[in-house]
């Protein structure tokens, strides 16, 4: 089965901030948005693995989608 989760990136001080919306305790930062990416699919996959240990059910969703925010 393929699921997928929403990336939401926003442009902060220091770089970019990703956080998935289907997965809110997935977030990160980034001095850049490639590195913000990285860490996100990271963050991930490590969220994913702690859930599985604990016997917690892992919120549906498996693939990156992007979503770009642009503060003015």
């Amino acid at each position: 089965m393929t699921r997928s989760y929403t990336a939401k990136y926003t442009k902060i001080s220091s770089g970019y901030m990703g956080r998935l919306v289907e997965w809110p305790e997935v977030i990160t930062e980034g001095k850049t948005i490639e590195e913000c990416r990285e860490m996100l699919r990271d963050a991930l996959k490590e969220m994913m693995l702690a859930y599985k240990q604990q016997g917690k059910e892992v919120p549906p969703g498996g693939d990156l989608l992007e979503q770009m925010l642009i503060e003015a």
